[in-house]
């Protein structure tokens, strides 16, 4: 069928080398040393590659990254992940014994999700989660047969976490559940905010006071691009509270390959660092982890280059910092570019995209569409996604995937594309909504 447009924009979802951005040259060369030791005695790789990938194949059984790891992951990349943290989090102690590869992220939230769901009835176990929402929380705790409990984020401040939310939702759902653990996106999916400092202190005190078990997805803790915004860990923020937190509430933060400046969605690499659990349930959860063996060997390896990339003095050092820079403060760009061209368009009101991946957009919808799409049966921002595909090209997702306040509706669209091709995107977009209005308000005016 011929169509008003001549390639699909995919904007829905968060795979940046899909979307043209280019691998880290240093990540590459590493993985491709541990897959193809031959490749170590070849000029074309730098020394400091070499080290790393030696490193690595030490710690692998036969010496290969075919062989089974270790369920928790190889020993050395365990290591070089604590001392990461450590110097993240500017001396916090890190254990390496607390660190979990996973196979990404999402495989480490399903499996202390599994770790932590009990009980039956009033006693089945509540997961509070922000909306909106990543659906892997939805889908996992549906899964798990556990009870979806909704704190809503604050969109008339840049979507910030209020801690009286916190407490308005689990009070309610003491009524019919037994909520005890507490999951924060940071910085946010689909919402793009950075919590303050002071959020998160509040955050975690709540969850001291109600023995809230806390896991803290942070995959996009290197895509902060607003100057006024930092990311801050919870670990180090609980830590910095004092021994009486510090040593008491039980944490679970999760980091990935597939974000940051590396985008290495496909290696599904990972890890969790998990603090302040008891040790007979560190053992059940070890046991719950071997039941898969072991993450991919190959990803692990490609966690380990994230966490211990090139320094200064190495001869990659100079390239690697060429590379990160590049692919970050072309991201801050497009944040910023998608943010102001939105804000213009009548009907559309785009908070500033702090971070992460992500804008997620409030439009106004027309009475007339909201009725048509009522009797379609689909949500109205469903109805306003399709149209956009159909009459554009473009490929976002809308709101009601992540849920969002009664009344209101959005769409989440990634600022992975290449600028030029976001900016063309930004535009059809605008001309899209401005066109959608003008029909459903030519629709709505009486007939003479």
């Amino acid at each position: 069928m011929k169509r008003p447009f001549e390639e699909v924009i995919k904007a829905n979802i968060g795979d940046a080398h899909a979307m043209g951005q280019q691998p880290i040259t240093f990540l590459r060369q590493v993985v491709a040393l541990c897959t193809c030791p031959e490749l170590l005695e070849s000029p074309a790789f730098p020394e400091d590659a070499k080290i790393r990938a030696r490193r690595i194949l030490q710690g692998c059984g036969g010496k290969s990254l075919g062989s089974y790891s270790d369920s928790q992951g190889v020993d050395c990349i365990r290591k070089d992940i604590a001392a990461y943290l450590e110097r993240r989090d500017q001396g916090v102690p890190a254990n390496w014994e607390d660190i979990y590869l996973t196979t990404g992220a999402s495989d480490g939230i399903m499996s202390i999700l599994k770790l932590l769901v009990s009980g039956q009835g009033l006693s089945r176990t509540g997961v509070m989660i922000p909306i909106p929402q990543y659906p892997l929380y939805s889908a996992a705790i549906s899964e798990l047969e556990a009870v979806q409990v909704n704190y809503y984020l604050d969109e008339e401040h840049c979507w910030a976490l209020d801690v009286n939310e916190l407490r308005r939702a689990y009070w309610e759902a003491k009524r019919y559940c037994n909520p005890k653990v507490l999951c924060i996106i940071n910085p946010g999916n689909p919402t793009g905010q950075v919590q303050s400092r002071k959020c998160i202190e509040d955050v975690l005190h709540f969850a001291y006071e109600e023995k809230l078990f806390v896991m803290s997805d942070e995959v996009y803790q290197d895509n902060v691009y607003s100057p006024d915004c930092q990311f801050h860990s919870f670990k180090k923020v609980l830590y910095e509270m004092g021994p009486e937190y510090f040593d008491s509430v039980e944490l679970t933060s999760f980091h990935s390959t597939s974000k940051g400046y590396t985008g290495e969605c496909g290696f599904r690499g990972g890890y969790m660092e998990v603090i302040n659990m008891a040790a007979e349930v560190k053992a059940q959860l070890v046991k719950l982890l071997s039941v898969r063996l072991c993450p991919p060997v190959s990803g692990q390896a490609a966690m380990d280059v994230v966490v211990n990339p090139p320094q200064q003095g190495e001869p990659s050092y100079p390239q690697f910092l060429k590379e990160k820079m590049l692919v970050l403060s072309a991201l801050a760009e497009k944040a910023k570019m998608t943010e102001e061209i939105l804000n213009k368009v009548p009907g559309i009101k785009c908070n500033p995209v702090q971070g992460a991946m992500y804008a997620f957009p409030r439009i106004f919808i027309p009475p007339q569409a909201i009725e048509e799409a009522k009797a379609l049966g689909m949500p109205p921002d469903m109805l306003y996604c399709l149209r956009l595909l159909e009459e554009t090209g473009i490929c976002i997702v809308p709101g009601s995937g992540f849920g969002q306040k009664e009344g209101t509706y959005h769409f989440r669209m990634t600022i992975l594309p290449p600028t030029e091709k976001l900016k063309v995107l930004l535009e059809k977009l605008s001309a899209f909504h401005i066109k959608f209005l003008e029909e459903y308000a030519a629709l709505q005016e009486p007939s003479r």
